[in-house]
């Protein structure tokens, strides 16, 4: 989505440009959910990627014809340490073994009432009918909280383990009913960083996991870059670009100390914003910017916040996915630029991959989601069914 895109690029700048003095102020963290399911047992640690904590299931009146739950699971953060993940699940009803789409949904939030698993039922979650999609083919889907417990928004490694842990997980749920059923990953934006990032991660990080098909669209690929492009300057999708400076910190609380750098203003608005939800975090940050919050302005300087850029930039990154995937990215889209994105497919074709990439002529960046996601569920629907792999490498 388009701001998500413009909050990351500014966080990453904002981040980089508060580095100048020792670390003081800790992170601070979204509030946690009340709901014990939520809550990660002091176990977590023994537990493997993808083992099932708990299952149950869930009121879906929401949405008709379908059956929910929501699976809580052992994943994996930034750092390697265990985390807690979870993953809310739709069946269509009266469809035995469905196939399983894992569609990661734009989240653009940094509150735990903000990620799928709540937003999907409190009017929070964008693209709620987008991803109802699959079920009209009757296929099932799966939205993971993919900014994994602390809403690392902006995290993208981080969110791809949490993505291919949420699909394992699923398949163990006997009751779910897709241990055996195809799977697809699918998203765009945000969505489709965590996406493809899990199609790149899927044959080191989840090598037993099988995957028939990962599409991905609008994809920031090269975080530096993005940062490096738009500096301090002013925008209306400021408050998401305070927020995703928050959600890096977070993941990232001794290399990227975020808040240390923080005035006064900063560090009121940062407790103001820290269980904040999208449309919360435009209105406020509408008339805000970067020179208001930032003690330090030496932007773009430090090696070690341009190492956690390039460490979450899919363009840095050597891995190469060895599930059908397909991309899409408009050409002229000045959000999510196409370079760093033809730049991977060129390695993706050149270590064999079995890729498609199609280019949108199109600048506006939501309008190329919607341009490219029909052929993108039906790339899905024929690897579902079995059709060769089709390429233009």
């Amino acid at each position: 989505m388009r701001k998500f895109v413009i909050a990351l690029l500014s966080s990453a700048c904002l981040s980089v440009g508060m580095l100048a003095a020792p670390a003081s102020a800790s992170p601070l963290y979204p509030t946690p959910d009340p709901d014990p399911f939520f809550a990660a047992p002091e176990t977590i640690g023994t537990l493997a990627p993808g083992d099932v904590v708990r299952a149950r299931r869930i009121d879906t009146l929401m949405y008709p014809g379908t059956t929910g739950w929501q699976v809580a699971f052992r994943s994996t953060n930034s750092v390697g340490n265990a985390i807690m993940g979870v993953t809310t699940v739709l069946l269509p009803n009266g469809v035995k073994n469905p196939p399983l789409v894992s569609y990661q949904a734009l989240i653009n939030s940094i509150g735990t009432q903000c990620n799928p698993s709540k937003s999907l039922f409190n009017g929070e979650l964008q693209d709620a009918p987008g991803a109802m999609l699959p079920i009209g083919r009757g296929w099932a889907v799966s939205l993971p909280d993919y900014l994994g417990p602390n809403v690392a928004y902006g995290a993208a490694k981080m969110s791809g383990m949490v993505v291919l842990d949420s699909v394992k997980a699923v398949q163990r749920v006997a009751e779910i009913g897709v241990g055996s059923s195809p799977v697809a990953l699918a998203g765009y934006s945000g969505g489709g960083m965590a996406t493809a990032w899990a199609g790149a991660l899927a044959p080191t990080y989840a090598p037993d996991l099988k995957l028939a098909a990962v599409v991905s669209g609008g994809i920031p690929a090269d975080l530096e870059l993005m940062a490096d492009a738009l500096g301090f300057a002013p925008h209306p999708g400021f408050g998401l670009a305070f927020a995703a400076a928050m959600g890096m910190e977070r993941e990232y609380p001794e290399r990227l100390p975020v808040s240390d750098q923080l005035n006064e203003n900063g560090l009121w608005f940062r407790e103001f914003t820290k269980d904040a939800c999208r449309r919360f975090l435009l209105f406020h940050g509408v008339f805000r910017n970067a020179d208001q919050m930032a003690a330090s302005k030496e932007l773009l300087t430090s090696q070690v916040a341009r190492g956690v850029l390039r460490e979450n930039s899919l363009v840095r990154d050597n891995r190469v996915p060895t599930a059908p995937t397909y991309i899409w990215q408009g050409k002229y889209d000045t959000l999510t630029p196409y370079g760093p994105v033809a730049e991977v497919v060129q390695r993706y074709c050149a270590a064999g991959a079995p890729v498609q990439m199609a280019t949108v002529e199109i600048a506006e960046h939501m309008t190329a989601a919607a341009a490219g996601f029909v052929d993108a569920w039906n790339y899905v629907e024929g690897r579902f069914r079995g059709d060769p792999v089709p390429t233009n490498c």
